[in-house]
């Protein structure tokens, strides 16, 4: 273009030539990504898929929409991470965890407020959910929450399957990660194996992760505006929680 512009140059012309039109390319001509470079680049700290695409767009400006580019790399990474259903025998296994919220008890005689954690866990097979609240998640709670989760179960799973806490691992590894010798020997007494879920690995507990947020909305969420002075009488208020809880997994 130059000036002055043609006298017969229509503004509909000029648009044209100042906003041409996208040409049309045939998918099979767009350039694919490469998509385990685009993974391993989404692993770097501050790198987003917006950004990738970016620079994708900005190398091949007819290349692909940021939707088509998601929801193929999304179709990428499901065959070459595929995820194995878990089938639980009933009995079998149960899943322990701490849930991430917490509640509080006051102590009647200082006014002091003690931050209690809560112990959740849910069988492989059924659901079958037992919360508590311990005063930690120390060796020592940890031990004890067991100890009343297989009473309150009346019988003991073939397999635990724990997050990697410290009262549980020492050292997390995916083939051989070292048990608390304390935790060992209770496994040990009860005739039970203790089976931690890999580092990094949340499906490896689906069941767990999915009772504690269950045992949140349902336990901590309905208690949360009321008081404790002990923790024998909100683990008391807890029980009658979770009793309704099994009731309401057992009509599903």
């Amino acid at each position: 273009m130059s000036w002055p512009l043609p006298g017969a140059l229509s503004d509909d012309d000029l648009e044209l030539l100042l906003f041409p039109t996208a040409p049309s390319v045939a998918d099979g001509e767009r350039f694919v990504p490469d998509w385990s470079l685009v993974d391993r680049e989404l692993r770097r700290p501050g790198v987003t898929r917006a950004l990738l695409w970016e620079e994708y767009r900005a190398a091949h400006p007819l290349g692909f929409g940021y939707a088509w580019y998601c929801k193929h790399y999304e179709a990428w990474k499901g065959r070459v991470r595929p995820t194995m259903r878990q089938t639980h025998i009933g009995g079998e296994k149960v899943f322990v965890d701490f849930a991430g919220d917490m509640i509080d008890v006051i102590d009647p005689a200082t006014g002091e407020v003690r931050a209690m954690k809560l112990f959740v866990a849910a069988m492989g097979a059924s659901n079958y959910t037992y919360a508590e609240a311990v005063a930690s998640e120390g060796l020592e709670d940890w031990i004890d929450a067991h100890v009343r989760m297989f009473t309150f179960l009346g019988g003991v799973p073939k397999v635990v399957v724990p997050d990697n806490l410290k009262s549980a691992v020492f050292k997390a590894d995916r083939f051989d990660p070292g048990l608390n010798r304390t935790y060992a020997e209770m496994a040990s007494h009860y005739g039970t194996a203790i089976l931690p879920a890999r580092p990094y690995k949340p499906r490896d507990k689906a069941k767990v992760e999915v009772a504690v947020q269950v045992a949140q909305r349902w336990i901590l969420a309905r208690l949360r505006n009321l008081r404790f002075f002990s923790q024998a009488d909100l683990n008391a208020a807890i029980r009658r929680l979770v009793d309704e809880l099994n009731m309401r997994v057992m009509r599903g």
